[in-house]
């Protein structure tokens, strides 16, 4: 599953860098994670860099993109162009 940034997001600017797909962007009122670009670090990391660094737990899976592993890593190899790091 993709992650997503609830309304409980601070706005405190850690999570953006952390992205390794550039996936998480200021929003209108909080950041928020662009589903397609989102893998869960996926290919990169063995956890989610953006979840590992929030620091009030604002960012749970995103129920509207129920992604798998395998579905997940291929989504890694298109944005990467199928070179695995």
């Amino acid at each position: 599953m993709a992650l997503m940034i609830t309304d409980e997001c601070i706005n405190c600017d850690v999570c953006e860098p952390e992205c390794p797909n550039d996936a998480i962007s200021p929003g209108e009122e909080f950041y928020e994670i662009d589903p397609l670009l989102c893998t869960e670090c996926v290919g990169h990391f063995e956890t989610s860099q953006c979840v590992e660094v929030c620091p009030v737990d604002c960012i749970p899976f995103n129920p509207e993109y129920p992604e798998t592993q395998d579905e997940l890593m291929e989504k890694y190899n298109q944005l990467t162009g199928g070179n695995e790091t």
